[in-house]
């Protein structure tokens, strides 16, 4: 198995272990400020944007703003548990050809453009969005006093930790 797939589906068992350990309650509460979100609409969002990936068409395009964004998704953990295994099914059992070239749809604040990109830069780019999404799910997990047996979740462990300040 490719390297990107193996380290995708690592970081994507985090979402599993996180999917069986909180509550409904927890998993959408929305009282961490500042921002307000919640640990299922950052799930909901990781997944969508896979899901995006996943749903290539026929001409080789990826359209990242076509995210489903079902808030039932985001509010109980075994329709987010449903929605990753149905990810992690076909991130397993598709044969990819990473230097493909293509077409990625986004909006990076100006409206809709395309950019050419690899298979693996856009699949990688989901993982580092992943990892990037943990550590904001980390930061409203501390806020709801709710403690992470993962000692490197929401952020890569191969980077090195920072020293707390004291």
């Amino acid at each position: 198995m490719n390297i990107i797939i193996q380290s995708t589906l690592k970081t994507l068992e985090k979402s599993k272990f996180l999917l069986e350990t909180l509550s409904d309650n927890e998993f959408c509460d929305c009282s961490v400020p500042p921002y307000y979100s919640s640990i299922g609409s950052h799930i909901r969002h990781i997944l969508d944007f896979y899901d995006c990936v996943l749903s290539m068409d026929f001409e080789k395009r990826i359209d990242l703003t076509a995210r489903d964004r079902n808030k039932d998704v985001e509010r109980y953990c075994i329709l987010a548990a449903e929605y990753l295994n149905k990810i992690i099914n076909q991130l397993t059992n598709v044969d990819y050809n990473f230097d493909e070239i293509v077409t990625v749809i986004d909006d990076l604040g100006t409206g809709k453009i395309e950019m050419s990109y690899t298979l693996a830069a856009v699949l990688s780019q989901a993982n580092s969005h992943t990892i990037h999404h943990y550590a904001i799910i980390n930061y409203i997990l501390d806020g709801l006093e709710i403690s992470m047996a993962d000692s490197d979740f929401g952020y890569n462990p191969t980077t090195p930790k920072r020293a707390k300040l004291n």
